[in-house]
C-alpha cells in the first residue's frame, strides 16, 4: 500500500491509488458508507483520498475511533 507521502504525491499529479488497489475490499464501501457516500459519488475518490489505509483499521479500535470524527464531518457534508 501506499504511505502518506506517497498518496499526496500521487493525489497531486492528479491519480487515484485507492481506485485499483481496493476496488474489491469491503471495508471500502464501509468507509464511503460511513462517510455517507457510495462508489458511484462524484466525491468518492477524494474522499478515499483522506482515509488511512482500509488494512490498518482492521483490527484497530483505537484507528477506528480515532476516524469517527472525520467520517462525521464527511456525512454533514463539511471535508
Amino acid at each position: 500500500m501506499w504511505d502518506p507521502f506517497q498518496r499526496e504525491v500521487l493525489a497531486e499529479l492528479g491519480l487515484v491509488p485507492h481506485a485499483l488497489a481496493l476496488a474489491d475490499d469491503p471495508m471500502v464501501d464501509a468507509l464511503l458508507r460511513a462517510a455517507g457516500r457510495d462508489r458511484a459519488a462524484a466525491d468518492a475518490a477524494v474522499v478515499l483520498r483522506g482515509m488511512p489505509d482500509p488494512a490498518s483499521l482492521r483490527g484497530n479500535p483505537s484507528a477506528k475511533r480515532a476516524l469517527w470524527p472525520r467520517l462525521r464531518r464527511l456525512r454533514r457534508g463539511r471535508a
